[in-house]
């Protein structure tokens, strides 16, 4: 079966077309979790459009939206990547990255080398690769946090966005941004890493401004799913996609649902970080729970026993959205139920860290096995198949 291959200003175009989202959460090293389920799904997209060894998510997605470690995969993504390629080098990544330092300890400086991460993000995407390059086949949005003004920032490589372009005043176009920064800006978890500082505007006759920013996942938006559909839709984001169950689908992949009875690591527990954390949390569901209620989910899955999984509370009485939503549990009943020959108890909680190297490789495994349990061939409504 063929298939059009469209380039990047076609894929954000508004051609009247089914239009198609993938949103990858952030979650530290639990990345490579995301990646499991992502080889599911490339496996079956690629079988449903003639089992070409060329094809690529960035060939079916429109858009792809990433924070923190969804930006370092969805800019892999929109690159051309196949799943297989980002895996290997996620997992070099990782292990370079998150190296322990017993210089870089306590609560006054950074727990890891941001130069590190930047040499790392600079061979991966390029150092002169900008967010506007014609290198990215398809729409991206990434979300970080500009903490100087308190505000997320989702940047995206939309030619028709009101800041891609240089603006009078000497704005720098978000276009102009190199990737690698963009990717870091998103990924600079406090604590984890220092904040990433880009030039916001660059006047002749007067000192330059400089945004600080940090990770997107301290903003609503660590699952970029629904930042994404407003990007999308939303006026002022100049896309402007329609809305409906056959004209927009979203598939949202998580990191791993953290297990909620274990204990935050010392650093994390220090006070304001563990309430960041279950704030994160608290978000996290939010915005499930909003995406469910106005969707046709062949995934759906209940929230709790009062609301359950939201049937006949559509919102506005039509689906606006397709919704598919994967992600697997990490407490240890449900680790189990997937694996049958899961790691001891020490081992299955420590899974819920964000920079523990040595779980990469258990955490794909559990991706892979919960992509091949939940990722489905019906899912896929045909009318999203490409043309």
């Amino acid at each position: 079966m063929a298939y059009a291959i469209q380039s990047r200003d076609q894929h954000l175009a508004n051609d009247g077309r089914p239009k198609r989202i993938l949103a990858l959460d952030g979650g530290g090293l639990r990345g490579i979790l995301t990646l499991g389920i992502l080889q599911e799904i490339e496996n079956l997209l690629r079988t449903r459009h003639g089992n070409d060894p060329n094809f690529r998510l960035c060939h079916y997605f429109d858009l792809v939206a990433g924070t923190s470690t969804g930006a370092i995969i969805a800019a892999t993504v929109a690159l051309g990547w196949s799943v297989d390629q980002i895996r290997a080098k996620y997992m070099d990544l990782g292990s370079r990255v998150f190296e322990k330092s017993w210089f870089r300890q306590g609560l006054v400086r950074a727990k890891y080398d941001e130069g590190r991460l930047i040499n790392e993000l600079q061979n991966v995407y390029g150092e002169k690769t900008t967010l506007g390059s014609d290198t990215l086949k398809t729409g991206l949005l990434l979300v970080t946090k500009r903490i100087d003004s308190g505000s997320p920032w989702p940047i995206s490589n939309n030619p028709n966005g009101k800041y891609f372009a240089d603006r009078p005043g000497g704005t720098v176009g978000n276009g102009q941004y190199p990737l690698w920064q963009v990717v870091r800006a998103s990924t600079a978890a406090p604590a984890y890493f220092d904040p990433e500082r880009i030039t916001i505007t660059n006047p002749l006759n007067a000192a330059p401004v400089v945004g600080e920013f940090i990770d997107g996942g301290v903003s609503p938006f660590n699952n970029p799913a629904l930042m994404a559909v407003m990007y999308s839709t939303l006026h002022g984001y100049r896309i402007g996609w329609p809305m409906g169950a056959e004209r927009l689908l979203v598939v949202s992949v998580g990191t791993g649902a953290s297990d909620p009875s274990v204990k935050p690591s010392k650093l994390a527990a220090a006070g304001a970080l563990k309430a960041l954390l279950s704030l994160m949390e608290d978000s996290a569901v939010l915005q499930e729970t909003i995406l469910q209620w106005m969707s046709s989910s062949a995934t759906a899955r209940p929230f709790d026993r009062e609301v359950g999984d939201l049937s006949g509370d559509l919102a506005g009485g039509t689906a606006q959205i397709s919704y598919l939503r994967y992600n697997v549990s990490l407490a240890p009943d449900s680790v189990k139920a997937l694996d049958p020959t899961p790691p001891d108890a020490a081992r299955l909680a420590s899974l819920n860290e964000m920079d523990a190297p040595e779980n990469m490789d258990y955490l794909h495994k559990l991706g892979t096995l919960g992509g091949k349990r939940d990722v489905k061939d019906a899912h896929f409504a045909r009318a999203f198949d490409l043309p």
